[in-house]
């Protein structure tokens, strides 16, 4: 096909941007043709492409070969299905879906269609400091890997951000809070790098510093089936808060932190140099780099890019829509354990956690108010 006719279904913060850039021409091959949001003045904003009050209605219209599909947690699924059994190629907003179990729905229906394109837009993927990262494990710079940390407490949000929508920090209207809503991103990029683990032990605690629901202060401890522990700690009510990742091997440490990735590199393998060692307090001689990067010119679009090349010239994807399910899983998993009060081995029973998703939903005094909103503004008040 010479172009691409590309929808997006939900005009919130995240479905703007991605329509301001398309707009502008910033995606070769693609041509903004229809939006869907509740609220009109929304959609005028784009003229001429076609407005329609809901996403099914554009699906439906036989307007576009494909959609994004930047609407609220649990509609990702929903609308990522029919848009399938559509006909149309699929770009889904993180998360791919609230909870694994319907992850894994709408994978199996993607697996009937394997002609359509189902991509995810995790745009940390294109970010060069993660790639640098990608490449020096790849290449085995850093030997064994030994343990993981990231401390991911920047995330800031206040009282007013969480009563902006009434569908916000709700088991019916999110499905999760700080790791299902501010964290897929890290947890995508976690597992793209490093693999799952192979079990969790979560400790959330849910309305620590705000009056909500759902969890918004988070520690986790990760073990992997090669020996490697990891720790995942994060807060939507620290100030100032950290963001550090680290990963340390047997031939050195990577850090980012700072908008700086340093690199301290062991001149001998750490457990070699124990076992040989003549003496009873001597290291390992090292030297530290600093290893420069530059950010992503408009990383969404990179990733809209590369979903148009795959449609139309069958491009490998970035970030493959099944990969989607892997954060959800980390986060769900995270969440469950908690919950139940023990570890949780992976990979996640997708069943189990839907039960439990499915009480608390139940047990929630914002269910009525969160479902009542879900047919009008819900849809376009989605916001990170």
């Amino acid at each position: 096909m010479s172009k691409v006719r590309l929808g997006i279904i939900g005009l919130g913060n995240i479905g703007q941007h991605h329509a301001s850039y398309l707009a502008a021409g910033k995606v070769a091959g693609a041509e903004l043709i229809a939006v869907a949001s509740s609220v009109a003045a929304k959609r005028e904003k784009y003229l001429p492409a076609a407005g329609f009050a809901d996403g099914e209605s554009l699906i439906r219209s036989r307007l576009v070969d494909a959609v994004i599909i930047a609407t609220p947690h649990y509609q990702h699924t929903t609308l990522g299905i029919k848009a399938l059994e559509q006909g149309l190629h699929i770009m889904v907003e993180k998360p791919i879906s609230a909870h694994k179990r319907d992850a894994e729905r709408l994978i199996a229906v993607h697996e009937r269609k394997p002609e359509l394109v189902f991509g995810a837009m995790f745009q940390l993927r294109a970010e060069p400091r993660y790639l640098k990262i990608k490449s020096l494990l790849e290449e085995g710079r850093l030997g064994r890997i030994v343990r993981i940390s990231w401390i991911l407490t920047d995330w800031f949000r206040t009282e007013a951000y969480y009563s902006s929508g009434g569908w916000r920090a709700t088991w019916a209207g999110e499905g999760g809070g700080v790791l299902l809503n501010q964290c897929l991103h890290n947890l995508d990029m976690m597992h793209w790098l490093l693999g799952a683990p192979a079990r969790v032990r979560g400790f959330c605690q849910f309305g620590r510093f705000h009056k909500i629901e759902v969890e918004d202060n988070v520690s986790a401890y990760l073990e992997y089936g090669d020996g490697a522990t990891g720790m995942f700690v994060t807060s939507t009510g620290e100030a100032p808060g950290t963001n550090r990742f680290e990963i340390a091997g047997t031939l050195g440490r990577l850090v980012l932190e700072n908008n700086r990735l340093s690199w301290t590199q062991n001149e001998t393998d750490m457990v070699e140099f124990s076992r040989t060692a003549g003496t009873a307090f001597a290291k390992p001689a090292n030297r530290e780099e600093e290893i420069p990067f530059e950010n992503a010119d408009l990383p969404h679009a990179v990733l809209m890019r590369n979903f148009v090349n795959a449609i139309r010239e069958g491009e490998p994807l970035i970030a493959p829509g099944v990969e989607g399910i892997h954060s959800v899983e980390l986060a769900n998993a995270m969440l469950y354990s908690s919950l139940i009060g023990g570890t949780v081995e992976l990979p996640l029973d997708g069943a189990a956690y839907q039960d439990r998703l499915g009480q608390l939903i139940s047990a929630s005094t914002l269910k009525k108010h969160v479902v009542e909103l879900a047919g009008g503004d819900f849809a376009d008040s989605f916001n990170r």
